[in-house]
């Protein structure tokens, strides 16, 4: 049973490292419902949502250092974002990791849900013409940014997301930044994010360390890999699969929270 807990536990985290680092998320926006539902329907024991939260908060951390290296290089990480985002949603990652041990299951579910149905909306929104700007010409509003940076994080802290899965939408349709710039400093801005997510939730007490360290282990391995395949798929195609993701997501737990 030991031994097929590890297999369960690391496909997870194998799989959702691989789109998220694909994709330019943390990967809880997938890896949150798989731990959720798949170990009960193998017979496991069930996580509970602060569990789970709190497994996905470490994962994310050390799933993002991966995609973010794979990116280092090509002029995708754009440093002014990165800082102005990254510190506003530290604060706020940290407010919401920390202030989730105080709510409900069904309180984080909830939380959840409504994050996964904007960022559904938001993808499916039109994005025309971003990826015709130049990288270094690219511009935004920065205090929009911080501000957008600073909610994200507070919902995102409590659900143990980094929020890459809403950044992502908010930066391709309100920033308007081309798309693999977005990917590539998504990931460094929810590396940034986990660090207080990961720390409000260490602290209250939600980690399991040993699923945890599990999922770590997939994430150092697949997320790299599916950086290297994002970086040569189709813009659209990578949009796509992040759109569809989240909407087949949010379907599922806005079924549970309702029914």
């Amino acid at each position: 049973m030991d031994f097929f807990f590890i297999v369960v536990i690391f496909l997870i985290g194998f799989i959702g490292s691989f789109i998220s680092g694909m994709v330019g998320i943390g990967g809880s926006i997938i890896k949150y419902p798989m731990l959720l539902y798949i170990p009960p329907l193998f017979g496991l024991a069930a996580f509970s949502a602060h569990e789970v939260s709190g497994i996905s908060a470490v994962q994310v951390f050390f799933a993002t250092i991966g995609g973010v290296w794979a990116y280092r290089k090509g002029g995708y990480l754009n440093k002014t974002l990165i800082i102005y985002m990254g510190i506003t949603i530290l604060i706020g990652s940290f407010v919401g990791g920390y202030g989730s041990k105080i709510m409900t299951e069904g309180g984080i579910n909830l939380v959840y849900g409504v994050l996964a149905l904007i960022a559904v909306v938001m993808m499916f929104l039109p994005k025309k013409g971003i990826d015709d700007i130049p990288l270094d010409q690219v511009k935004f509003n920065k205090w929009l940014a911080a501000i957008l940076a600073l909610v994200v994080g507070i919902g995102a802290g409590i659900v143990g997301a980094a929020g890459a899965f809403i950044l992502v939408p908010i930066m391709l349709v309100v920033l308007k930044i081309p798309t693999r710039m977005t990917i590539a400093s998504s990931l460094a801005i929810t590396f940034i994010s986990s660090i207080g997510a990961t720390v409000g939730k260490i602290t209250t007490g939600q980690v399991e360390y040993f699923p945890a360290l599990i999922m770590v282990v997939a994430s150092l391995i697949a997320s790299p890999l599916g950086a290297n395949v994002g970086k040569k798929v189709n813009t659209k195609i990578l949009q796509w699969i992040l759109a569809i993701l989240i909407l087949a997501t949010s379907i599922k737990i806005w079924s549970d929270i309702l029914l």
